[in-house]
């Protein structure tokens, strides 16, 4: 059966030989280290944000009953807090998030050994949530702000008003918004004095650096191979690629 994703080259790089493509991976290895210093920079650059105070008693429902912002941290003094976007009423989580979720579960106890949290954090009900989780089989904490301000304070759920408008406070700016609910990431550390502060978040091409697929692409010939009006068109939920499969 043909891949329905398969898709054919519109150009082929040069074919030389060994010693020519030795000499082009060399020189490219430079860029590549410019590259990571340049990350790194930008890692470090990012660790020195100031931080700003939650003063917000924000209380989320979890399977294990209320939880406070606070108590999300479960004991270590680092929390990543992924904005799922799932709202009430809603039959299925956004593909987009589900494919960046996909990557998560693996991370967790890597991230505890680093003294680091995490939590998704979705607009819809907590029995939406743990069906929907349930469905894609993941395991990662998962908690509803279902009643609180937190998603509208974090700009990843709008008001009915905001999406008339068609634009928005979101990802720093005034900018275009398709839906009620738009994908991020916050980050937040226990201060010395006990007290929570955000510091960081991050919006639209800022969650790449989650999605280690997209790593994995970049590495091969056709790249991420998608449409650049419609980049993520090709995501599907990870249980529906053999339905698609079986349709074509």
């Amino acid at each position: 059966m043909k891949n329905p994703n398969a898709t054919t080259a519109s150009s082929q790089s040069a074919i030389v030989s060994p010693e020519q493509w030795l000499a082009a991976r060399r020189a490219f290895l430079r860029e590549e280290k410019e590259f990571s210093q340049l990350r790194d920079r930008l890692a470090a650059r990012r660790r020195e944000l100031p931080w700003v105070k939650v003063d917000q008693p924000y209380l989320f429902a979890s399977a294990n009953g209320p939880v406070s912002l606070a108590e999300l941290f479960d004991g270590r003094s680092q929390l990543i807090v992924y904005h799922f976007m799932l709202a009430e009423g809603w039959e299925e989580g956004c593909r987009g998030c589900s494919y960046v979720s996909d990557h998560f579960d693996g991370a967790i106890p890597h991230l505890h050994a680093r003294d680091v949290s995490f939590t998704a954090v979705s607009l819809a009900t907590l029995a939406e949530i743990e069906r929907f989780k349930a469905r894609m089989g993941w395991s990662f904490n998962w908690v509803s702000s279902h009643g609180t301000t937190f998603n509208y304070d974090y700009r990843v759920s709008f008001t009915p008003a905001e999406v008339e408008a068609g634009q928005t406070d979101y990802n720093f700016g005034i900018n275009d918004i398709m839906a009620d609910e738009m994908p991020g990431l916050s980050v937040f550390a226990r201060g010395a004095d006990g007290a929570v502060y955000r510091t960081y978040s991050t919006y639209s091409r800022g969650l790449d650096l989650l999605i280690g697929t997209y790593n994995l692409l970049d590495l091969v010939p056709k790249g991420r191979d998608e449409d650049p009006a419609a980049p993520m068109k090709w995501i599907r939920h990870h249980d529906r690629y053999e339905a698609l499969a079986t349709a074509s």
